[in-house]
């Protein structure tokens, strides 16, 4: 993997610790991260040679169908805008198997996370319905697969 692959890859793990950072505290993702990294998904294309068709159009497919899903589940509120928009920026870096494993860690990261949420809001007797800050669970899954690419 050449430099230019662990730039990119780094300045993306840059913006999903930030991105996780910033939900944790005040429970939002600003737009700039969530641009931010679907603008880097090109450089991260020409990086590594995909071809427009068929890979970085499969890709693009992908994002838009993920999009779509995690926009119904912002409908039902299940999850926050932020958490939306940068599920769908995520999906611009993976091929399809790679970000479905992605989805499988991030729903495990979830999962916990979520539990975590729950145990802290019932001991400090916290008012009202929990805030999962569920960024922190999506930036995990794609740090994870960063990861998974570099080694």
């Amino acid at each position: 993997m050449g430099d230019l692959h662990i730039m990119v890859l780094a300045a993306l793990a840059v913006l999903l610790i930030v991105a996780s950072i910033t939900d944790w505290f005040t429970r939002t993702i600003e737009n700039w991260l969530n641009l931010s990294i679907a603008i880097g998904a090109p450089l991260w294309w020409w990086a590594n040679g995909s071809a427009l068709w068929p890979d970085v159009a499969i890709i693009v497919a992908q994002a838009a169908i993920v999009f779509a899903i995690f926009a119904g589940l912002f409908a039902l509120g299940a999850m926050g805008g932020g958490d939306v928009k940068m599920i769908g920026a995520l999906a611009l870096w993976f091929p399809p198997l790679q970000f479905l494993h992605l989805i499988s860690v991030m729903a495990v990261a979830g999962g916990v996370l979520t539990v975590a949420m729950l145990i802290r809001h019932k001991i400090h007797n916290f008012e009202g319905r929990p805030e999962i800050p569920y960024g922190i669970a999506i930036a995990f899954a794609g740090l994870w697969e960063i990861y998974q690419t570099i080694s």
